[in-house]
Order: C-alpha cells, then structure tokens, then sequence
C-alpha cells in the first residue's frame, strides 16, 4: 500500500491511496481524500477486504500516516505489518512503479478538477490497468486473466476519453 500526491487545476493537493496484490499485480483498491489521517487509511484497508480476502503481509512505507490506528488494524484482521526501511522506495517496488505507471499513462495527460473528479478518473484507470493492460510479467496477460480471441474482426474501445484503446475480437 502506499499514498501519493495529485496536484488540481486549483493548486490543492489531494491524496490518492493504492493498495495492490503482488501476485497478479492486481490493483485492489484506491481511493482519494484531501485529509489523510491514520483513521481514514485504517478504514480504507477495512473497507478494501471483506472478510475472507485479507492478506497475509502488507508492505509500506514508514510514513507518520500508517499510525498505531492504523497497525491495530491491520493486527486485529490478521494481517502482518512489513514496513520497508527508511528512505527505501526500492523495497515497495510493485507500488511505486504502480504510481508510476498512473502518473505516466494517465495523470500526465489530464487536469484535476477536485477530488470527484480524480475519484472517476482513477475508477476508470483502475478498471482499465486491472482487466486491458497487459503486463510483460505476466505474459501479456492482465491482472484479472482474460481468454485468447483467436478468431473474429477486430475492433477498437476507447477507454480514459481516448487516452487509451482496447483493441478486440468482436
């Protein structure tokens, strides 16, 4: 998991939150505040696993965010808290190069209205990044597998306000 800042057409910073799944590098939830504080990101986590979805680990950051609220939490649903060492980036690497990857393919190209509108935006990423992009390190597959098209006319799908294409068979 990891938090990261998006600056809006205002000048107001908003924070956005990501927490993915280093197996299938599965984006699994993201979310969006003016405020974070320990509570709202304890939340968050409750809110990013039902009850039986829980994982084992989770890797962060020692930012002053992640709080007692927040590793009371992660405890009392069964997860083991793995913060990375100080000034360690490297160490969450799926998260920064998924923070990345949102600020490259994405972030770069659009303006921020406000927290609404970056909510939306990440949505339709989210959706995109977890079920079209395909990854290298998963043999040109998505995230959530997806079965070959052998045969059929291909066609297109503009995602992200033609930002992006989906190219299928039809």
């Amino acid at each position: 998991m990891d938090l990261f800042v998006v600056p809006t057409i205002g000048f107001d910073l908003l924070y956005a939150y990501i927490i993915v799944r280093l197996d299938r590098r599965e984006l699994v939830w993201i979310s969006v505040t003016t405020h974070p504080t320990a509570e709202w990101v304890a939340r968050q986590i409750t809110e990013a696993f039902p009850w039986n979805e829980a994982p084992r680990y989770m890797i962060r950051d020692r930012d002053r965010i992640y709080g007692p609220v927040v590793t009371r939490r992660l405890r009392a649903m069964g997860i083991r808290d793995k913060p990375i060492a100080p000034a360690s980036p490297w160490q969450n690497g799926f998260a920064e190069r998924l923070i990345g990857s949102i600020r490259r393919e994405c972030l770069d190209h659009v303006i921020v209205l406000g927290a609404i509108h970056l909510r939306r935006i990440l949505k339709s990423y989210a959706d995109y990044y977890n079920c079209d992009r395909t990854h290298r390190s998963l043999n040109k597959d998505a995230p959530v597998s997806r079965p070959v098209q052998p045969t059929g006319v291909i066609s297109s799908r503009a995602i992200l306000g033609r930002l992006h294409y989906y190219y299928g068979r039809a």
